[in-house]
């Protein structure tokens, strides 16, 4: 599939991109226009990244943990897929092949086996598929927490009014939900531990091996909802233990809408039964209309995916696997670090615990947004309002630099002043 730059650009909205590029200030229900025009900190660039990703220079970008801007080789491999299909469209036989490409290049970014790799659409739907499986029932339980992400607190209160299991939510306290919290909960009637492994609320990073340990001892397993730390955090998975694990592609791995890696660990494979059936799961077709199906993590593959998020998530993955997470750990967690403190001193009241190993700080901005938006807006900066307006949650990402956090530490300063 090959087009020319030409060809490319012809084909590529100008509007369409730019329509898409968010804006200032956003939350959990969207983002309001802006039409502010700042001048945006330039600076350093540790991981040499910055001209990839056309945010950084048009706005103080601060908003990853909401929507992960894609850095351009990825876009240009979107736009190339996109092109060939307007002109001669692909093979069905090239597009599974990248279907392929990206479940590899996903277990290597885990240090996975590339068998306990499946594709799905959410990571509400690789939690869904977990929980179909287990056979729940009056009297087992659920140890969830409130740092956890809205999907799994509907999820587990309507199977607790369906089915009559118990959901037990271990509380938070100053942002932090402990192992050991967990493991007051925790009994031989506990089917499951389901947290997120990086905090949508806090960016609360939570030990994963020491609560696969807790899990396993009293025959439980352990979910992960990823979408907060893959691409951000380096990981190795195997020793962690974790059972199951899904990430969306649209936050830190950079990707677009409707893909989503779905890991199950080898040795519980079997746990998990598909809870849809189709052509995709097909491992082999025998006579008389008789199948067999994939027994490894290819059988969530039920029906045709969302091939051009396919595109961009390979895209995408080759870019950070280039990089490294290792290295993109290391940057991002120390400007979080950087800002956390910026923050601390400033006397703002921050909801992440101090020392915590992720990119995303959450703080009380103690002002009202009203008063405030509009000075985010004019410096250009782009992050989210949380928890009724009251918070402010921000991540720096891999293209994010010492001069973005001073940049925006100076604008709460002028807030702290203010209340002051």
């Amino acid at each position: 599939m090959s087009v020319s730059r030409r060809e490319f650009m012809g084909l590529a909205s100008a509007a369409a991109l730019a329509g898409v590029a968010g804006a200032a200030c956003g939350n959990d229900e969207g983002q309001a226009p802006s039409d502010a025009t700042a001048q945006v900190p330039t600076g350093d660039d540790p991981l040499g990244v910055r001209a990839d990703f056309p945010v950084a220079s048009e706005s103080l970008y601060l908003n990853t943990p909401y929507i992960g801007p894609s850095p351009q080789p990825a876009v240009d491999k979107t736009i190339e897929f996109l092109a060939a299909k307007s002109q001669d469209p692909v093979l069905l036989g090239a597009m599974l092949e990248e279907e392929e490409a990206v479940r590899e290049k996903f277990s290597r970014l885990i240090r996975a086996q590339i068998g306990e790799i499946g594709l799905v659409s959410s990571t509400s739907e690789g939690e869904n598929i977990v929980v179909n499986s287990l056979d729940l029932k009056a009297g087992d339980n659920v140890v969830i927490d409130d740092l956890h992400y809205m999907t799994s607190l509907v999820m587990y209160s309507q199977l607790a009014e369906t089915l009559g299991i118990e959901t037990r939510i271990v509380r938070n306290v100053d942002g932090v939900t402990s192992p050991e919290a967990f493991a007051e909960m925790v009994d031989d009637k506990t089917k499951l531990i389901s947290v997120a492994w990086i905090s949508n609320r806090n960016g609360y990073r939570q030990d994963l091996k020491a609560l696969a340990d807790l899990a396993h001892a009293h025959g439980a397993y352990l979910y992960a909802d990823a979408v907060q730390g893959v691409g951000m955090i380096d990981l190795d998975i195997g020793p962690t233990g974790v059972d199951f694990l899904t990430t969306g592609s649209y936050k830190w791995l950079l990707g677009g809408f409707g893909v989503a890696p779905f890991y199950v660990r080898e040795a519980v494979m079997d746990v998990v039964k598909p809870d849809r059936l189709g052509w995709r799961m097909v491992d082999e077709r025998l006579p008389d209309n008789r199948y067999t199906i994939y027994n490894d993590a290819r059988k969530f593959g039920y029906a045709t995916p969302a091939f051009a998020a396919i595109y961009q998530l390979s895209g995408s993955l080759d870019y950070i696997l280039n990089v490294g997470t290792d290295r993109i750990e290391q940057h991002t967690v120390t400007l979080a670090h950087r800002l956390h403190n910026g923050l601390t001193e400033q006397g703002s009241e921050v909801f992440t615990p101090s020392g915590n190993q992720s990119a995303i700080v959450s703080f009380n901005h103690g002002t009202d947004r009203e008063v405030i938006e509009p000075q985010l807006a004019d410096a250009g900066v782009r992050l989210s309002f949380r928890e009724n307006d009251a918070q402010i949650r921000v991540g720096p990402a891999m293209f994010n630099n010492e001069q973005d956090i001073d940049a925006f530490l100076d604008i709460t300063k002028g807030w702290r002043e203010a209340a002051s």
